[in-house]
């Protein structure tokens, strides 16, 4: 989820039920591979011609602050659709990636319907919060991040110990495993900085991952209560995204 810092997390899901994850996954992934963002849908045609597709489709389903706030109805389900929509390959595996790897073992601890209902509507206040934050803004937020981020803040509740290797560029990549509550407020403090360094413009919308981050843990926190201690192998993830 971070394309500046380059820190990554993961762990393994075995033997897991999780197919609201899986199903949402799939879908983001079939929207974009048949949208004009991959490239590969021969209809939106090439060159200008795509580019152009490309900005019309992503402001038809995308937010866009300013727009929001005009009074114009069909704006409000665009933070609902945005978390379906991705502007490019490295934005779609980035998330999906963060997605697959924390994702299942949240599932699993809410149950399917609660984790759906949370993924929208965390995913949908992520959106609506960085809106209100850049009401004037005529740049369009695309991505599933701001929901992501929710099931990190739940994960990192939920599951504190639970070990996760991490890469750091400036250790040479080598695989380091930490538990959660080491590298997943790290990863948030990241955010914060980039936030506050944040121009406006087109960019990553850190600001959506601060809200999706800080809902999904107080989520956790009052649902659940006491959080759920597991001890499981680690191995590594990459991660990478361009858009929110």
């Amino acid at each position: 989820m971070i394309s500046t810092w380059g820190t990554a997390v993961g762990r393994t899901m075995r033997g897991q039920s999780a197919p609201v994850t899986y199903g949402l996954i799939f879908l983001c992934c079939l929207i974009f591979l048949i949208g004009p963002a991959s490239g590969l849908n021969p209809s939106f045609g090439t060159g200008d011609a795509l580019v152009v597709a490309q900005r019309a489709y992503f402001r038809r389903w995308g937010v866009i602050p300013a727009e929001l706030f005009d009074g114009i109805p069909s704006a409000w389900l665009t933070p609902a659709t945005a978390l379906f929509i991705h502007g490019s390959w490295l934005h779609l595996l980035g998330n999906m990636l963060f997605f697959y790897v924390f994702g299942a073992m949240t599932e699993e601890r809410m149950g399917h319907v609660q984790f759906a209902v949370f993924y929208v509507v965390c995913g949908y206040l992520a959106l609506l919060g960085y809106a209100i934050a850049n009401s004037g803004s005529e740049q369009t937020l695309v991505g599933a991040s701001g929901a992501i981020s929710a099931v990190l803040g739940a994960f990192l509740y939920l599951f504190p110990r639970a070990r996760v290797t991490s890469l750091f560029p400036f250790l040479f990549f080598l695989p380091l495993r930490f538990p959660a509550w080491v590298v997943l407020p790290f990863w948030v403090t990241l955010q914060w900085l980039a936030a506050g360094r944040s121009p406006s413009g087109p960019g990553v919308a850190y600001l959506a991952h601060l809200v999706g981050f800080s809902l999904g843990f107080v989520y956790a926190w009052v649902r659940f209560g006491r959080p759920t201690r597991v001890k499981t192998p680690a191995t590594a993830a990459p991660e990478g995204e361009n858009q929110p």
